[in-house]
């Protein structure tokens, strides 16, 4: 584990595309002292400290991963929550029959959560308690005070088998208007026969809500086959300015790790667009290994950015929130844009001034993922770390979300508007 954990301090101080900017940030000594000569040090003890230590990087888009050795299923309590002034609200539930979504938790082990919300800062590290992640904080107490219809009762929580993620990539008409659901962007193959399958109706409805409230990133290549959708029809240029580059940080160590895995994933890709990207940036980690930060060359990719639109959809509205990240991020950011899109909601996760993560796999079970790109919008301090992307309209999340969706309410309100605008 000392020799893992050196390891991992090495790809951080190196091969991690923020090194230069978060040069001094951690504490390696300090963590490390915690591992030397203890024999007794179990893995999931070890992965904690390994999570302590990358904490200083302050960036979510780092992943410390273990295997489960006895192939358990991962364990979580069963249902998910959200911070509003002094309260965790149940927001849904799965696993744990014994709560219903609207109830409240006011205390956990004895401790009240403004409490908590200071005893991990590092941790939780928002600007708003709506962007805030309790998961983990959840996880550390098997008790609380839960408040719903009987008053205040002490609860002891459940440890379940965590649900297995499904996503969703699916379009629906209702009435005059097509919503569409995509909780990743992972799967470009999926996406496209999405649009082919419903070509009829999405080139003839006019209005459009796109939901990526949760979406868990994947590939940027994915958007490709909704853009002509999403951009006006005189067309717009989605390249962004001179001086707001893409760097890759291309060291040898970081090219042995993700060439195999670009490898990979072409091999499992067949719509054309999608496999184009990937063997262009399988091309330039080939081309650049060992160069450190360069900015790839994607030749016609970005020679040809002026994307024309069509006609349908006329209106578009795109639900986001902090549980869209990565490309998600990108997506949000680039529809942004385009004068056919109102964003509303929440401001997404924000992960990709560093992105395009790599791995690095260890025998006994451990995987770290870390990004390798960074954003040069960060030397002006146009980053977006801790503020996502911003909507166009903030919908402020309230207890009220949980009774009803309430940023669907004002999307379909929105749009009604905006066809009397039309008309």
């Amino acid at each position: 584990m000392e020799k893992i954990f050196k390891q991992i301090v090495d790809i951080m101080q190196n091969d991690y595309a923020g090194w230069k900017d978060k040069r001094g940030c951690d504490r390696p000594e300090h963590f490390l002292e915690l591992i030397k000569g203890n024999d007794q040090l179990s893995n999931k003890e070890f992965k904690e400290i390994v999570e302590e230590y990358l904490l200083d990087f302050n960036d979510r888009h780092i992943h410390f991963i273990m295997e489960n050795a006895d192939n358990e299923q991962p364990k979580d309590r069963g249902f998910k929550v959200r911070r509003y002034k002094d309260r965790l609200y149940v927001t849904e539930v799965d696993s744990e029959e014994r709560l219903e979504p609207g109830m409240s938790i006011v205390s956990l082990g004895g401790k009240s959560i403004l409490e908590l919300k200071e005893l991990y800062q590092r941790r939780l590290n928002e600007n708003h308690p709506e962007r805030e992640n309790w998961a983990p904080i959840l996880m550390l107490y098997p008790e609380g005070e839960v408040v719903g219809a009987n008053g205040k009762q002490k609860f002891t929580f459940g440890l379940y088998d965590k649900k297995p993620y499904v996503p969703t990539y699916s379009v629906e008409k209702r009435q005059d208007t097509v919503f569409i659901t995509m909780t990743d962007f992972a799967n470009p193959d999926a996406i496209a026969k999405m649009v082919v399958d419903n070509k009829e109706f999405l080139e003839t409805t006019e209005k459009w809500i796109i939901d990526v409230r949760v979406n868990y990133g994947g590939s940027d290549a994915s958007i490709y086959p909704l853009l002509p959708y999403l951009m006006p029809e005189e067309g717009m240029e989605l390249a962004g300015s001179d001086d707001d580059k893409m760097l890759i940080n291309c060291t040898e160590a970081s090219a042995i790790r993700v060439l195999p895995e670009l490898e990979e994933m072409l091999a499992g890709t067949d719509d054309e667009h999608a496999r184009h990207v990937l063997e262009v940036f399988k091309n330039e980690w080939e081309r650049n290994r060992g160069k450190g930060f360069v900015e790839f060359d994607f030749g016609d990719m970005v020679s040809d950015t002026f994307v024309k639109g069509m006609k349908h959809p006329s209106s578009i509205i795109v639900l986001t929130d902090v549980y869209c990240g990565s490309s998600g991020d990108s997506f949000v950011e680039l529809v942004k844009k385009s004068n056919k899109v109102t964003v509303i909601g929440r401001a997404t996760m924000g992960l990709n001034d560093y992105a395009n993560l790599v791995s690095m796999n260890w025998e006994e079970g451990f995987e770290l993922m870390y990004p390798s790109s960074r954003l040069t919008r960060i030397d002006k301090g146009q980053g977006m770390t801790g503020v996502g992307i911003t909507p166009h309209i903030h919908i402020p999340w309230t207890p009220e979300h949980i009774e009803k969706d309430v940023d669907v309410e004002k999307a379909l309100d929105l749009l009604s508007r905006s066809s009397v605008e039309v008309n």
